[in-house]
């Protein structure tokens, strides 16, 4: 689409690339990270500018008075751009957050503080003060702070600065240094590269609920290859010595260490078991302290990911005990739900052995008290216990797959579970401490993100953001010309049902058959068809409908929320059975008349590249073009926690690695292909693509390319994915039309 059609469009009121991705956001108002205040009087939330979409400040919701205001503006403490460490960007494209300003912020206990970073520095806002007194800043040096936490008695604050743990106290503004060791490889309280990117776990330290100690790991990265990664920018290029840990290579050295502030010694937790005399080649996913403060607990995870062992260590001591085991025959998903009672000696966790996630209440010597949900459906998230009325919250996908509602469950095991939410579509919660008061965020496809504060029971308290499609949404005109979204299941072939969702072109033709784009993901541990707006390229789906595409998404066997039996045939190898899945799904294309059969793409980004490239060389009849977005294409190139868990070790399972790879099929190639993908990539290294690019060249097959200088793996940024987006357009314009 060249930029004199797009400007006509434009004027013609036709959504345009250029418009899905300026300002204002035409998802609307959506305010985010929404928090009830511990005292329960204030919902915080960060909100972006009208005209920035992206620079976040901090607001207030008051009870009180049902007033908004903005508490904090992060322009008037920095103005102009935020110039980013190496480790917070890279930190940053972890969390895939991509936002400026405020990014984030925590309450103290009093809930009269909150404290939150900024260009590397730390502020906390007193809101006890008038507002031009309550901002302070605590921090101001060279070095860039990262990992803000607030003390849970809300009186110090702890952040990492060069590869050491450090408190500050907030009355009188002292700084303490707490470990001394963090340099080169030795990183104190920080995440490594796998947890950060495959475990979810962003930190590598806790505070103890009395705030007298600090848990830590202290990571040693010498055993670690050094890779040499090349980020090429626009001008220039850096070479980074990364440590990262390729599939089947050393992975980093782990301790867990509980520190005294008091004393200022630290007492390492023996992390041995059974399976390994020694302390190496464990991960340790998960650390959360037990109330009493004297004991914390953490997971203890095998390399192969297949058993996962919850402990319990005796903080004065370092001994453990194991209180839990966890085993599976292909892998274990790692969850955050681990929830400690206050009153009970008990805790609730959640675990797939029955195939589907559930929960269950064990004592604190690990016995079962109560299986508290079963079913064939799958548990998301577990959001804590009010024990005063002996319920347990959580949200699950009981009545559909496709969407997402908030239960409760008696915590004795005897009662009904109980839906809360009851809008059709995909609800999320944010609890208040006391479990009285929850932040609904809600949504589907009828829908543009909402967020309400709710009783317990569901009943609304008031709306935080309506968020009403009417005629000052920016989005209602073209909602009123888009193609709306059918759901279906087609079975795989093993009987599965796997769910897809289908957009017609908009004004069809009678006796006319439409080009087809298979919008594709396809990979673990993520589900593309749900019943919620924005879903991933909502936007752009609605407008390729407009330009005369059939737009379609399966979720395949191997995606995620369906079970185990769901999830695992893709184990030990990869872009087998989701291919099959996806050619299914094109069979039942074919079926309708409106189908072209001989028009077929395939787009998809990440996995989804891979699953484009795999599609295209392994189905050249079916996909006619394709277009890949930062693809794997050799899996020994990717790092050893994703890999490793549905590949199991490259010397256990060479053929499978082989088979997984896209250059044995490659001579399958027929149709037209674009691999697109950013030349500072950390995650799927870029050497993916210009490894498949050689081979292509060398085989003699004729293949398209856009590369992003200095863009990382999810080429963000208003202007780039501008283009990134008008060039998949143009090219299935080019090819499919």
């Amino acid at each position: 689409m060249t930029m004199a059609n797009a400007a006509e469009d434009e004027a013609s009121g036709k959504l345009t690339v250029e418009r899905i991705y300026a300002d204002p956001s035409l998802t609307g108002p959506a305010p985010r990270s929404v928090k009830l205040s511990p005292d329960g009087k204030r919902v915080t939330f960060l909100k972006g500018k009208e005209d920035e979409q992206e620079r976040l400040d901090l607001w207030e919701y008051n009870l009180a008075d049902k007033q908004s205001r903005m508490l904090v503006d992060s322009a008037d403490l920095m103005p102009g751009e935020e110039n980013l460490s190496d480790e917070e960007k890279a930190r940053r494209e972890r969390m895939r957050l991509f936002a400026k300003g405020i990014i984030s912020y925590y309450w103290g206990d009093d809930g009269e503080t909150l404290l939150f970073p900024l260009g590397g520095d730390i502020f906390v806002y007193d809101l006890t003060k008038d507002a031009d007194e309550a901002t302070k800043q605590l921090t101001k040096t060279d070095a860039y702070e990262t990992d803000v936490k607030l003390s849970p008695d809300g009186k110090s604050v702890s952040f990492i600065r060069d590869q050491d743990i450090f408190i500050v106290d907030i009355e009188s503004g002292k700084e303490r240094q707490l470990t001394f060791d963090g340099e080169g490889a030795i990183k104190n309280g920080m995440a490594e590269f796998v947890a950060q990117e495959e475990m979810s776990r962003l930190t590598g330290y806790w505070w103890s609920p009395n705030s007298k100690k600090m848990a830590y790991l202290k990571v040693d990265e010498s055993p670690v290859n050094i890779e040499k990664r090349y980020e090429i920018n626009a001008e220039d290029f850096e070479v980074f010595e990364q440590r990262y840990p390729s599939t089947g290579t050393n992975n980093v050295l782990i301790k867990l260490g509980v520190l005294d502030l008091e004393s200022g010694k630290t007492t390492w937790v023996d992390t041995k078991t059974q399976e390994t005399a020694e302390e190496k080649d464990i991960y340790i996913p998960r650390v959360k302290w037990l109330r009493d403060s004297r004991r914390l607990s953490y997971q203890w995870q095998s390399r192969d990911q297949q058993t996962l062992k919850l402990m319990f260590a005796d903080v004065e001591t370092g001994k453990s005990n194991v209180i839990l085991t966890e085993k599976s025959d292909t892998w274990i998903n790692l969850t955050k739900d681990l929830y400690f009672l206050k009153r009970h000696n008990a805790f609730v966790w959640s675990s797939e052995r029955s195939g589907y996630r559930h929960l269950y209440l064990y004592d604190l010597k690990g016995n079962l008290i109560n299986q508290l949900t079963s079913g064939d459906w799958v548990v998301d998230k577990l959001y804590g216990v009010d024990e005063d009325k002996g319920l347990v919250y959580f949200d699950a996908n009981k009545e559909t797959p496709l969407e997402q509602h908030l239960y409760s469950v008696p915590m004795n095991g005897l009662g009904e579970i109980k839906k809360i939410t009851q809008q059709a579509g995909v609800h999320t919660a944010s609890f208040a401490k006391n479990m009285e008061l929850f932040v609904d965020y809600f949504s589907s496809v009828k829908q543009p993100p909402q967020v309400s504060l709710r009783k317990a029971d569901g009943s609304l308290v008031t709306w935080l953001e309506k968020n009403e499609l009417n005629e000052d949404h920016p989005y209602f005109e073209y909602y009123q010309k888009a193609a709306k979204p059918e759901f279906g299941t087609i079975e795989a072939e093993d009987g599965q049902a796997m769910y897809y969702r289908l957009y017609k072109p908009t004004n069809m033709e009678k006796g006319k058959q439409y080009p087809v784009i298979v919008d594709v993901y396809g990979g673990p541990h993520a589900q593309r068809v749900t019943n919620t707006w924005g879903a991933r390229n909502t936007y752009w789906h609605h407008m390729m409908a407009d330009r005369g595409f059939v737009v379609f998404s399966l979720d395949n066997r191997g995606s995620w929320n369906r079970g185990k039996k769901f999830e695992d045939p893709i184990y030990r190898k990869l872009g087998d059975v989701e291919v099959k899945d996806q050619v299914k799904g094109v069979e039942f294309l074919k079926s309708l008349p409106f189908v072209d059969p001989e028009r077929i793409g395939m787009f998809g980004w990440s996995y989804g590249g891979y699953m484009t490239i795999m599609s295209m060389f392994k189905e050249p009849d079916v996909f006619k073009a394709g277009v890949s977005v930062a693809p794997v294409t050799d899996w020994y190139l990717y790092d050893t926690h994703y890999t490793e868990r549905y590949l199991g070790h490259p010397t256990t399972n060479k053929a499978g690695y082989e088979q997984s790879n896209v250059f044995p099929y490659l001579d399958g190639l027929k149709g037209d292909l674009m691999i697109i993908h950013g030349m500072a990539d950390d995650n799927v290294l870029f050497t993916n693509s210009t490894k498949l690019f050689k081979a292509l060249q060398d085989a003699n097959k004729p293949f398209d390319m856009m590369n992003y200088p200095g863009s990382k793996h999810s080429i963000w940024g208003q202007k780039t994915r501008t283009h990134v987006f008008n060039t998949i357009t143009d090219y299935f314009e080019e090819h499919l039309k």
